[in-house]
Order: C-alpha cells, then structure tokens, then sequence
C-alpha cells in the first residue's frame, strides 16, 4: 500500500509578531513608507508612529518596514523600547560603523562593548564616552563617503522601536532629541515605532507647556485598524493557495467574517480550520471546528492581557456592556454601574482613547475587538462585577 502523503505545513503563523505568508490591508503604510525613503530627508513618512491595540499587526508592519529599508540596502536597527534600548541602539551603530571601518575609529575607543569580542584600548588624550548623537554622527558621515565614492544612491538607517512605553520617557525623550538634531542636519534617517494606545497617548499628552517629544507629535501616525473582509476573504485564500489546499466557497466565507477582519484573528482561524481539513480542501465543518478553537486562544492571547492593562472601573464598564447583543446605550451602562451619566462617560473616553471600545451612533457604544463580549460572558461577567466597590448592592 502505497503511504499516505503528509500533508503541508501549516502556512498560518498565529504567534505574536510573526509577519504572515500573506499581509492583507497594510499595502497603502508600505508604500508611503517606501516613497518617503525614495523622496529624501524630510519626508513626513520616514518618522512614523504605529498605534492600534494587541493583536492587529502593529509588529508586523515594523517588521514589513524593516524589510522595504533593506530593499533599498539600507542599515536597519531593531529594539524594544525597554531600559537601556539608547545605549543598545548605540552599540548596535558602533558595530555597522566598525563594519563599514577598515580600521577602528579613535574618538570612540571609550566605549566599552566586550560582547562584541573586543576591549577598549588606551588612548593618550582625552576621549569622551561616545554617545547615541555621536556614534550616529561617525555613522552617517562614514556611509556618506562610501556613498560619494561609489557614486551609489544615499544609503539610510532605519530603526524600529517596538513597545512604545510612557515608562521609559526619560530614554525616549533623549532618543528623541538625538533623532531632531539627525533630522534637522538632514541625515538619511528613518524611525517607526509601535505600540498600545494606553501606552504611548502620556507621551503625546502637554506637560505643564514642555514639549519634549516633539518628534512624536510630528510623526506620521499610522492607527492600525480591522482588515476588509473582501481583503481577509483574498488573504486567506491565497496562503492556503500556496501549500495546495483549497477552501470550499461557503467554508471561506464563513471563515473570513468570523475573523472580524481582525489581524491576529484571521491567522488564528486559518490555522485552527487548516488543522481540521482533510485531504487538499478546507470545508465548512472544518471552518467551524477551527472558529472555536480561535476564539478560546484569543481570549488567552488578546482579551485577557488587553482587560488585565486596565483599571477596575474600566473592566467593570465593559463587563456592564456584555449584557447587550450589540451596542450599548450610554445610560444603560451608567445604570448598570450604579453611578451618574458623566461619571461613565469619563470612562466611555478612557475606553476610546485606549482602543477598548468604539461609538457607533450618538449615545450608543460597541465593543473594539471581536469576541470581547462573548469573552466576558463566558469568564463569570456577573461575579466579576460584584467584586468592584462602585458595583451596588
């Protein structure tokens, strides 16, 4: 008997960060991100901001920017925004700057950097310990002669910062003034950073008339959002597509709108529906086996570390919302919570302003992320009410 052939390898790839075989929705960013990189310093896109919550592609598209710099040969440098990401960045540019070397450069001997498999050397006169500004400096200028004598188009670096955290302001705010001064010496730089509405809208915020982040404000803002269906419904087709296995028209469909066009979710449902196929086609009891295993992993993945960000006020306002088959009106939610009209629209804002929740009409509100009321339902939504001071009795 002949053996039975194995089937292909899964081509959905639901793990956090991991572009997908095939990227849906994000051409109109790539291409503005590409033309800025052609268009020379200056262009608005080349400083750009990624926010949106988890789980809609905000990593990916850092990842996606990386790889249309390195089309363009250009140097990229890619970091979390995490304690010490300057002096990471810093020692990541002294390392292509060695690269780009034949000989090391004098004025940065002071660095320490044994990781790299080297030691700083004595030097007879006063060397300063360099600095992100000034490693960047000894960077650009070296790639500037390499570009004159090989008479080449401008070679660029372009760094990620993914996690955008108000938690680390201090390092962002000297990240961003060494970024002003590249800019306005119209250095070949690019930066795209990422991250949760919560976490980056503080370093947006006025503080006491200072503005010391002036490089965000000005960035290019990219709000990450849902996918079109007709988008999803291409997307998913074409990565099955590419391992042979095919979808019946009704189990695609089917599978395309449960995802919500939720990024995260449309690799979760593929990969859950492509496990339950048989043979080369994916039908619609495949599809639905695979729906229910995606929406238990994305209250794993997504609703529960989204809610856990949150104050308890806040999850009691979407756990009040879970009552609804569909928006909420405002002064339903204010009575389910015990408390006045405006006390709940103090909360309503928060909730927009992190991405949690969206108005739909004058007065009404819906949840953001797909699922997120069947998640509560089903995680004791009444219990947890009871336990929050402001719930009555």
């Amino acid at each position: 008997m002949a053996p039975t052939p194995a089937r292909p390898r899964n081509p959905f790839t639901a793990t956090v960060g991991k572009t997908p075989l095939v990227l849906a929705g994000r051409d109109e960013y790539l291409d503005d991100f590409d033309a800025a990189i052609q268009d020379g310093p200056g262009s608005h896109e080349r400083i750009s901001i990624i926010t949106g919550p988890r789980g809609v592609g905000k990593t990916v598209l850092l990842n996606e920017f990386e790889t249309v710099a390195k089309s363009h040969s250009w140097h990229v440098i890619s970091e979390t925004t995490t304690r010490g990401f300057n002096d990471r960045i810093r020692d990541r540019a002294f390392r292509l700057l060695e690269d780009l070397s034949n000989e090391p450069k004098r004025r940065l001997s002071g660095l320490k950097l044994p990781y790299l498999g080297f030691d700083t050397e004595a030097v007879p006169s006063f060397s300063p310990t360099p600095t992100l500004r000034s490693v960047l400096d000894e960077l650009f200028d070296r790639q500037a002669e390499i570009n004159a004598r090989f008479e080449q188009e401008p070679v660029g670096l372009l760094i990620t910062l993914d996690e955008l955290h108000y938690a680390h302001m201090d390092e962002i705010i000297e990240f961003g003034t060494t970024i002003q001064h590249l800019v306005r010496e119209d250095r070949e730089i690019a930066v795209a950073m990422a991250g949760i509405p919560g976490a980056v809208k503080p370093l947006l915020a006025a503080d006491e008339g200072r503005n010391p982040v002036t490089f965000l404000r000005r960035a290019n803002r990219i709000e990450t959002g849902m996918v079109p269906i007709p988008e999803v419904r291409t997307a998913m087709d074409k990565t099955t597509e590419q391992v042979g296995i095919s979808w019946t028209p009704e189990a695609l469909d089917n599978a395309s709108r449960a995802t919500g066009g939720y990024p995260f979710m449309i690799q979760l449902v593929g990969q859950h529906a492509f496990r339950n196929c048989t043979g080369t086609e994916i039908n619609n009891e495949a599809v639905s086996r695979g729906i229910r295993a995606a929406r238990r992993k994305l209250g794993q993945l997504v609703h529960e570390p989204s809610i856990a960000d949150l104050s308890e006020v806040d999850r009691t306002f979407l756990t009040a919302m879970s009552s609804d088959d569909g928006p909420s009106r405002m002064s339903d939610i204010a009575a389910r919570m015990g408390v006045d009209a405006q006390y709940a629209g103090n909360y309503r804002k928060r909730l927009i302003d992190a991405e949690m929740i969206r108005s739909t009409s004058h007065g009404y509100v819906d949840y953001e992320l797909p699922y997120m009321r069947d998640y509560l339902r089903s995680h004791h939504a009444a219990d947890a009410m009871e336990q929050f001071s402001i719930w009555p009795e």
